[in-house]
Order: C-alpha cells, then structure tokens, then sequence
C-alpha cells in the first residue's frame, strides 16, 4: 500500500516487527523543491527520527538501506575563504606584485580606482589580492563537502542498529551541478552511498537467490555501475530501478515485505511488487503518492500475470 502522509507519523503506526528491508533514499539537503522548507536542523531531526523507528517496524534480523549522497557544496561560515591563484586562465598580465605596488602609491585609493590606476577591472584586483572572484564568491558564504554517513551511521547506531555493509552507486556525471570542475581540482558528481544498517536478530541468508554470475558481476562488489534515471519526469530526485532491484533481491527474502518511507514516484515499491515482495510507501507530496500508486499497482498486475 502507499500511505499519504508524513513519514515519522505513519511510521509509528506500522505493526512491530513488520518490514524485512526498509530501502530508502532521502532528501539530500541540496536544495530540491520538496525540501526547500527544511532547515539543516530540521533536516537532520527527520532523518533522525525515521531512522528511530526502525528497530521497531524491522524484523529481527531485517535491513535498513539507506542510499545518500554527501552535500558538496555546504554552506560554512566558519570556513576560511578558499582561495586559489588560477595561473593557467589569467586574461590579465596585471600580476599581484602590480596591485600591491599601485597601492603603496596610491594609499588611499579603493578597488575600483586601483583597477583604473592600472588599466585592469576591479574584479583582477580583487582576484590579485584576495584571490576570490569579487562577482559572486566573494560574499557568498564559504561551502564545504559535508560527509552524510557518518551522520546516518551515528543516527543509526543510537538507535540500536549497526552499520553492516556499504556500497558505492557509481552513476553518470552530474555536469549540471558540477560546473565549476574546469576551474577547480573538486570531482565531479559521479557517485552515492548505499549504507545498509543490521537489526540484531538472525539473518536468513540464502546464497541461491543470485545466480553464480549476479555474485560475481555485483553481488559481492562494492562499487556497483548503474546509469541516472535519463529523465525526472515522474520526480526530480529519481534514482533507477535497478539500484533498488539490486538492494531488494540481495538483502529481502523472497515475498517479503519491503518499506519506502520516502517513496517518492514509488520506484522502491515497483520493484518490490515486480519481483514478488509485499510494499508499504509513505509519501508526503499527492502528486508524486499517486504516481507511485499507479506505478506500483501495474507492477504488481505484470507480476501476476508472468506468475
């Protein structure tokens, strides 16, 4: 069933002991339009308290998977400004020693009659002295890379579950958001967290539910290679079905139950139901619980015509 609501509500209505794999990927705090509300406080108090719930709802012995990316570009004041002498790109032969030395003679001179001293803009002066771009980087607030797991393995743990195993989803570049990697040594957005968190209990562990190639090829490999969903038609935010095919056949048995608290378009309950498992989806946005109705329910019915 997909449930419309609020995530921590409805989680504390479902039946204890209840989920064989709860699989999920939640907002990043990245600045997606359905999280655009959410402070980092508040963001973290969600993640927190749905990951809380989950030693409850989680059969003994089940899994929590959680998939997340870190936030590489997080807003730090505290951070010092980074500053960087980009000697390959310079469109000016105006070299600092210059600035520094039309300042001495001209003491009280500000940027701007400093760069009409010299022939150059304002922004080269700015570049020279602080080596920061005066249009743009120079107020905005310093971003980091944030590391999200180790937030969600803490949230975890305190809850009483424990950090089992981690893969690495390795997608296609996300040039869109990595546009200032011709400028920089940062990488480019190519790559997510899987974490998958254990419920003490004992695990049914059946070898025979991948062949001997599925274990080979990505079963027991770290860095599993999935394109990005080619089109964000359904949600802005969807990853591809076969993330979640891989997660659901390697760490759910075979009928049983598997929950999305974030369930979104509902990929995470189309696979389930494709492959035969029982789903429970909780989605905030009407839209999108729809959508993934929809889609769940016609999975299902193509499961039960091929079965």
């Amino acid at each position: 069933m997909i449930i419309r609501g609020e995530a921590r509500e409805h989680l504390r209505r479902l039946p204890a002991a209840s989920v064989d794999l709860s699989f999920w990927s939640p907002p990043y705090y990245v600045g997606k339009s359905y999280e655009e509300d959410l402070t980092f406080e508040a963001w973290q108090d969600l993640l927190r308290e749905v990951i809380k719930e989950h030693p409850r709802i989680l059969k003994p012995g089940g899994f929590l998977a959680v998939n997340i990316a870190d936030i590489l570009c997080f807003p730090d004041p505290s951070m010092p400004r980074f500053q960087a002498d980009n000697v390959s790109r310079k469109t000016s032969p105006i070299t600092r020693a210059d600035v520094l030395a039309a300042r001495t003679q001209h003491p009280d001179a500000n940027r701007h009659q400093l760069a009409e001293f010299l022939g150059c803009s304002e922004q080269t002066v700015q570049r020279r002295l602080e080596g920061n771009n005066a249009r743009g980087g120079k107020h905005n607030t310093p971003t980091r890379v944030l590391l999200t797991g180790a937030l969600v393995a803490t949230w975890a743990q305190e809850a009483g579950m424990y950090l089992y195993d981690q893969r690495i989803w390795h997608k296609d570049p996300c040039w869109a958001n990595s546009r200032w990697h011709s400028n920089s040594y940062r990488a480019v957005d190519e790559f997510e967290h899987v974490y998958i968190f254990w419920t003490p209990g004992v695990t049914t562990y059946n070898r025979n539910r991948l062949t001997a190639s599925e274990w080979g090829e990505w079963g027991s490999r770290g860095v599993w290679n999935i394109p990005s969903v080619r089109r964000n038609n359904r949600h802005e935010a969807e990853f591809p079905e076969e993330l979640a095919r891989r997660v659901i056949r390697l760490f759910c048995p075979a009928g049983g139950m598997v929950l999305d608290p974030f369930v979104g378009s509902g990929t995470t309950t189309a696979v389930a139901a494709a492959l035969g498992c029982q789903w429970t989806g909780i989605e905030l946005d009407p839209m999108s619980a729809r959508i993934a109705e929809q889609r769940t329910s016609a999975a299902a019915e193509q499961c039960a015509l091929i079965a």
